[in-house]
């Protein structure tokens, strides 16, 4: 009897389920157990529309408390006894937007977590905590976890999403696939959850825990407050500086070690103010982005070159969106004519190369 020989299929599914399932944030079992963004945002708006049903006051702040837990859950990726082990006048700075999990019992000796949060949610919180502390003496989120989890199922139910998944710790699971496909750097989603980070190596620049929550804060306020129409954005510390006569070559490294160049203009590097270890984002549109098709990238005069997996395909009649995956599960979208995308041939699973000139990176500094 004949073994049959793995096939292309079997070699890139393998491939790209390596890519999905980072540093056991989440394992292959897991897919299909989560929610995707149009979900959590069909279970978010069933929790609000479920608070402004009842008119009367006790009720209502019954139900925001319930709310505010699932918020907390739903943005920060935590897990359910943590959201419910917190003090709120301690371990929520509304100020430095930001939250503290971590200090459930001194006994434990668990060091401290810090989630930064974004400035929309903490103007939501701030009412949230002071409305529904009055009626809860012993601490807002003092509250019997098995009633908090039939809240979340009924809460799932009632926007047509199966009773499971409304479960806690598959919104924290939902929450990291969210991140990561927003091309949050692993390292950050891992600190986010509490994860053992991996070793942080690159050979020319390191990024301490302050970098990463920095990091963590850009995304936060990146999700909230769309200010771009920039798709592809990349995270990183500068690692060098190169002045010309009229223009200068920047270098910078991202937390998943890619290196991106950029050249601008020297009025540009005075105005924004750089100097080597700054971190900053480098933002490049979709048709700046050039796809190849192969195991190895041909020579050319791109700067920036990027080994991936080619993950989605979007075609129409004139332009078509290829999205490619790559290392560290960043994904890079490059927008090509429908022509050129036919003779290139591509198929969801290629391997893929995408590249774009130092000229066509924008530098952002935040």
């Amino acid at each position: 009897m004949s073994k049959k020989k793995p096939g292309r299929e079997t070699a890139t599914h393998r491939h790209l389920k390596e890519r999905s399932h980072h540093a056991q944030i989440f394992s292959p079992s897991d897919q299909g157990k989560y929610l995707d963004t149009v979900q959590l945002h069909q279970l978010e708006q069933s929790f609000r529309s479920w608070v402004d049903a009842t008119t009367r006051t006790n009720v209502r702040r019954s139900r925001r408390r319930i709310l505010a837990i699932f918020l907390l859950i739903r943005y920060t990726g935590a897990k359910l006894s943590e959201v419910l082990n917190l003090d709120p006048f301690q371990d929520i700075d509304l100020d430095d937007r930001s939250v503290r999990f971590g200090r459930m019992h001194e006994s434990h000796r668990r060091p401290l977590r810090t989630v930064q949060l974004s400035e929309t949610f903490c103007r939501e919180m701030q009412p949230l905590i002071a409305d529904t502390s009055e009626a809860a003496p012993k601490g807002i989120f003092n509250v019997d976890p098995g009633f908090v989890r039939r809240k979340f199922y009924e809460r799932a139910e009632a926007c047509g999403i199966a009773k499971p998944l409304g479960a806690p710790e598959v919104l924290r699971r939902s929450r990291a696939v969210e991140l990561m496909q927003s091309n949050m750097p692993l390292p950050a989603v891992q600190m986010l959850l509490g994860h053992s980070t991996p070793n942080l190596t690159s050979a020319y620049v390191s990024f301490s825990e302050d970098d990463i929550h920095n990091v963590t804060r850009y995304y936060m306020e990146k999700e909230s407050t769309r200010k771009t129409s920039a798709r592809n954005c990349f995270f990183g510390k500068i690692q060098t500086i190169r002045k010309g006569d009229l223009q200068t070559q920047v270098d910078l490294v991202t937390i998943d070690g890619h290196r991106i160049t950029t050249v601008i203009t020297n009025e540009s590097r005075r105005r924004l103010g750089l100097k080597k270890g700054d971190l900053i984002t480098a933002e490049i549109k979709a048709p700046w982005v050039i796809v190849q098709k192969g195991p190895r990238a041909s020579q050319s005069s791109a700067d920036n070159v990027l080994d991936g997996v080619v993950e989605s395909i979007n075609r129409g009649v004139i332009n078509t969106e290829v999205i490619v995956r790559i290392s560290g599960g960043t994904q890079v979208c490059s927008l090509v004519t429908s022509e050129s995308e036919r003779r290139l041939g591509l198929a969801e699973g290629d391997r893929a190369w995408v590249m774009f000139s130092s000229f066509a990176v924008v530098l952002l500094a935040e």
